[in-house]
């Protein structure tokens, strides 16, 4: 079977419309795959963790290994140029480079154009201008070393291979066979809305229309990737953000009926630590610690979940309006 590498936006899946996590299940149905091998990273909280088993889409670790000492290396050869005008100026240069690799891919963009040769090819020069200012080793987190390892790694591997953005370009040199996927007549679908919508409404800004945001979350019955059960945790965020905390309670008490073992596996630690700092913010002291306890008992929660569950049982939470 041939290898397929797929790109992925980490994070960022979160804030593009049309390349998010909702996305990528669809291209994979589109392909006709149930099976896909991880290779992005170790990070627990990563969207398409909770996205693809959802959806009936198992997920193969793949030979990913932990460079976080890599990182460690990174930090401290910044340290170190810092203390120099040519160290400094090598620094600007790659933080340059990288300025423009994010422009690349917070700008709006869709899966298929990610695949797109002018895309992979900035992409591609971006790395190299990093490489070329900080040299191949710490400056680049040993990106070379760790490419080969894992080129070496996946000999022999089929299938539909998760693989970061950035590291795509490098890995369809370093693998003979591999291919990018066959997206031709592929658009995104309700899976990919519904998910934009609920990613939208996780994160507010001062200007958002929240009556608009509101009206959206409430007029759609969810699905396995985005099911009811978030919308009406994230539509909670909005009603807490103004203080209307007795709707926001209601909707999180909702929420928390409605999870099931088969939903999306970080909903339960978020909904129940935001229905723990609503039941705190009441004045309900004793239920909010109960709550805050369940996070923390969850086989899996997200980081940021577990992080407001301690808070609130180390001090009480309180609403604060701006």
């Amino acid at each position: 079977m041939p290898l397929t590498l797929l790109p992925d936006l980490g994070d960022l899946l979160r804030l593009q419309p049309q390349f998010n996590a909702g996305t990528v299940v669809e291209a994979l149905r589109f392909l006709r795959v149930n099976t896909v091998v991880w290779g992005s990273g170790l990070d627990p909280d990563h969207p398409l963790r909770d996205a693809l088993p959802a959806a009936r889409i198992e997920v193969t670790d793949g030979p990913v290994v932990d460079w976080a000492w890599a990182d460690a290396e990174h930090t401290q050869l910044q340290g170190f140029l810092q203390q120099f005008p040519q160290g400094r100026e090598r620094l600007r240069a790659a933080a340059q480079a990288e300025a423009a690799l994010a422009q690349l891919v917070t700008a709006p963009l869709s899966l298929t154009r990610a695949c797109q040769p002018d895309v992979l090819a900035g992409v591609q020069q971006a790395v190299r201008d990093v490489q070329a200012a900080l040299d191949e080793g710490p400056g680049t987190r040993w990106r070379a070393r760790r490419l080969s390892e894992l080129a070496a790694r996946l000999a022999g591997v089929g299938g539909v291979l998760i693989v970061p953005l950035d590291d795509l370009p490098d890995l369809l040199t370093l693998l003979p066979g591999a291919a990018l996927p066959d997206l031709g007549g592929f658009q995104p679908g309700e899976t990919s809305r519904l998910r934009a919508l609920a990613d939208r409404a996780w994160q507010l800004h001062e200007d958002d229309d929240l009556s608009g945001l509101l009206d959206s979350l409430n007029r759609e019955a969810g699905d396995p990737v985005t099911p009811r059960a978030e919308l009406d945790a994230a539509a909670a965020g909005i009603h807490l953000a103004v203080g209307d905390l007795g709707t926001a309670r209601t909707l999180l008490e909702r929420a928390a009926h409605g999870l099931t073992d088969d939903q999306p596996r970080s909903l339960a630690g978020l909904t129940l630590a935001r229905l723990g700092q609503v039941r705190d913010a009441q004045g309900d002291r004793e239920l909010a610690q109960r709550t805050y306890r369940a996070v923390l008992a969850l086989r899996y929660a997200p980081q940021v979940a577990r992080e407001a569950a301690q808070a609130g049982l180390d001090t009480p939470f309180a609403l604060t309006l701006s």
